[in-house]
């Protein structure tokens, strides 16, 4: 096989904290080493949260910042995205709001949230565009990438903006994905209506079957997101050591597939839904 395949690590997520695993960064500090190692492991791109002094997740531009000045100063050549994740707190606004306090060169949003409100998604859609900022569309579902068609459509999110973050497993009993989760996914991508089918696909999938969900991506096109934020186990159900370890096995599986490893940045941002 030739061709380049993105490998994003997101290393800790909202949610989980040291009592799911001792490795989970939960300070800046802690998040910025950590990326250094899943960098070192293989990873070409990163997927940053941060949390408060107590541990929760919060869209903090202040935060934000400090951890992208330190991976800056660290790896500047590895593209870094901001989340804009509501976990139930943050309205649309606020996402769009600490995105334009942060100015970073990617985020990820997901359509479901976002779309709450219209007048904020459509402001918010033009300015990231405007500001070539990369944005990844995070799709819980296949029907959601057709949401996203007619948001296109509607003009809410400008035609052909931003790539697919694909989300397997996230309904399935005890958040265990299948690699046949995708197959819905590519179905509405490669045969659905209107603009269902454009922009570069990534996958993130939960549980112990994490991998063999990343391998099907990557053959079939896609790159893949690994990471602590989504599960802790390899393919044999061992937990892994930490995020660098994960990383290392999929950048493995990636060599051996014939995969190239090294693109340049822009590249990545590509991936990554640069307009």
């Amino acid at each position: 096989m030739t061709g380049f395949r993105m490998i994003m690590c997101a290393p800790n997520g909202a949610r989980r904290t040291k009592d799911d695993h001792e490795a989970v960064p939960i300070s800046v500090e802690e998040t910025i080493e950590t990326c250094i190692s899943a960098v070192a492991a293989g990873a070409n791109a990163l997927h940053l949260h941060v949390r408060d002094e107590n541990g929760n997740h919060v869209l903090d531009a202040g935060r934000y910042k400090e951890l992208l000045q330190g991976l800056q100063e660290r790896v500047p050549h590895i593209p870094c995205q901001i989340t804009t994740e509501a976990v139930g707190i943050y309205s649309p606004q606020e996402q769009a709001d600490v995105v334009a306090a942060v100015m970073p060169e990617a985020v990820s949003v997901s359509i479901a949230e976002m779309s709450q409100d219209m007048d904020v998604a459509k402001r918010f859609y033009a300015f990231a565009a405007e500001a070539d900022i990369a944005v990844q569309h995070i799709l819980y579902s296949p029907q959601e990438l057709l949401n996203l068609a007619r948001l296109h459509e509607d003009g809410i999110v400008p035609n052909g903006y931003g790539s697919h973050l694909f989300v397997l497993g996230r309904y399935s009993e005890g958040q265990q994905s299948s690699p046949l989760d995708l197959l819905d996914f590519l179905k509405v991508k490669r045969e659905g209506r209107r603009l269902a089918d454009t922009g570069p696909f990534t996958v993130c999938a939960f549980g112990q079957g994490e991998t063999a969900c990343l391998v099907a991506a990557m053959t079939l096109g896609g790159h893949a997101r690994v990471g602590f934020e989504n599960s802790l186990w390899h393919a044999n159900g061992r937990v892994a050591r930490d995020n660098a370890e994960r990383v290392a096995s999929v950048a493995d599986i990636r060599q051996r597939l014939g995969f190239d490893v090294q693109p340049d940045r822009d590249a990545v941002l590509a991936l990554l839904g640069r307009p």
